[in-house]
């Protein structure tokens, strides 16, 4: 017994030995900081990053989006899921126990073969009755099922980072949609201002038509101006309306049910953001950490499918008692010691091609973490860059802007005097318009560009 004892008591060392699987290492040195310009003074908590645009609706809105997203309560199943599998994974790790209890009663049946049969002619039904416990235990010997545990955990992190990303990417989507509902409002309100001004110019034209100091061709222009400022404006209706129903679907709601928002897109602020070091993303993204666990997850089952091609030693024990009578069920003990090698000899090459699927797989992963982190790096850099090209367009456009009314009221007074042509006031009330719209898009430009780098930066989110 005592060398049995000693050969079990070194394949459970040897089965619990062995590191864990380790974190997965990429390769790609970062920068040592980023390309584009940025503010190194601004601050850094970003955890909840929407409060900084100033909007009360906004707040509203991504709290909704949290509650009522159907994407995200779909990635937090997932996440169930996964910690399920993880349980699985683990229990098979230690013995398994199985209670068993049969009660069996028999009796021949007459028939035409009956008397061929040396029955006893009283023909008595014969019971049986019997209680068990079975244990049955596999040695990792080789470490399958170690990695099989290690492959599940990772898959969970992964599951974990993945929900994460997918909230994320709701919250910036419900920025993004909400800033873009304000923004085409506020286009619409400009519209409808430039449709006045263009109908008080028509009525000037109208009056100066009548008193002949005022060509047909200047009326027509004119008109012309006027029904184009009037297309324009279902036109942007329409807009806002399709941002409303996408920023709806993104709360899980249909569009009767938002909430209707008094904001005006002139109170919405960016904040400023500090980016950090890029060495410092790695550990801020979600999406990177996801790539990174379902990578590590990768590895672990190399060792699966490894181990898988290797003898496994089985180990199994049971204890029981049977007799006739059910008063009798405990006179009658027994037990069975088991000991088993499997071991894998012609399969078809189908182990081996299994462990050449997991490590291609290994090196798909690998690469998709690589991109995973040039990408995370190449999204931040844009929205830098946007941010610094948007900042600089807005200091001209405020000078354009209010050269384009100077020019206008100018033209108007000079048309009214008769010291100007109406090609002159037409041209200059495009360039207006033109002006407005540009203002409008690159508030709205800025504001995204924002968000878009809140969400490259990872929007808070940390690594444990």
């Amino acid at each position: 017994m005592k060398p049995r004892l000693s050969l079990l008591t070194a394949c459970l060392i040897l089965s619990a030995c062995g590191s864990s699987a380790q974190r997965p290492d990429s390769g790609i040195v970062p920068p040592v900081a980023w390309q584009s310009p940025h503010d190194t003074r601004a601050e850094r908590d970003t955890l909840r990053w929407w409060t900084r645009f100033a909007s009360p609706q906004l707040n509203q809105l991504i709290e909704q989006a949290q509650v009522g997203s159907y994407d995200l309560a779909a990635a937090i199943a997932r996440v169930r899921q996964a910690r399920a599998a993880t349980v699985i994974a683990s229990g098979s790790q230690l013995p398994e126990i199985q209670g068993t209890g049969n009660a069996n009663r028999q009796k021949l049946l007459r028939g035409e073969g009956y008397r061929q049969l040396d029955a006893d002619s009283s023909n008595k039904a014969v019971d049986y009755f019997d209680v068990g416990l079975n244990a049955s235990y596999e040695i990792d010997f080789w470490g399958g099922k170690r990695a099989s545990r290690d492959s599940a955990q990772f898959s969970l992190q992964a599951s974990e980072f993945d929900r994460a990303t997918v909230e994320l990417t709701l919250l910036s989507g419900v920025a993004n949609s909400y800033t873009q509902v304000l923004s085409l409002q506020e286009q619409s309100r400009i519209a409808e201002l430039n449709l006045a001004n263009a109908q008080s110019v028509l009525q000037l034209v109208q009056t100066r038509y009548n008193a002949g100091s005022a060509t047909a061709l200047e009326l027509a222009q004119q008109k012309s101006l006027v029904a184009a400022q009037q297309r324009q404006l279902p036109t942007v209706r329409q807009q806002a309306q399709d941002a409303r129903i996408a920023l709806a679907a993104l709360l899980g709601r249909p569009v009767q049910d938002l909430p209707t928002g008094h904001e005006s897109f002139d109170q919405l602020q960016w904040p400023q953001i500090a980016a950090g070091l890029p060495s410092e993303l790695l550990t801020r993204r979600p999406d990177i950490a996801r790539a990174e666990a379902q990578l590590a997850a990768a590895q672990a089952d190399v060792t699966v499918a490894r181990a898988a091609m290797l003898p496994k030693i089985t180990l199994s024990a049971s204890i029981g008692s049977g007799a006739n009578q059910a008063g009798d069920l405990w006179r009658s003990p027994f037990y069975n010691l088991t000991g088993g090698l499997i071991a894998p000899i012609f399969n078809n090459g189908r182990l081996g091609a299994e462990r050449d699927k997991a490590t291609a797989r290994q090196q798909e992963l690998l690469e998709t973490y690589r991109g995973a982190i040039i990408n995370g790096f190449a999204d931040v850099e844009k929205a830098l860059n946007s941010i610094r090209g948007l900042d600089e367009q807005r200091q001209w456009q405020s000078e354009e802007l209010n050269q384009a009314q100077t020019a206008f009221n100018i033209a108007q007074s000079r048309y009214q005097a008769g010291a100007e042509d109406l090609l002159t006031v037409l041209e200059t009330q495009r360039t207006l318009y033109a002006a407005q719209d540009q203002n409008v898009q690159l508030r709205l430009s800025r504001m995204q560009a924002s968000i878009a780098l809140y969400k490259a930066l990872g929007g808070g989110w940390q690594a444990l």
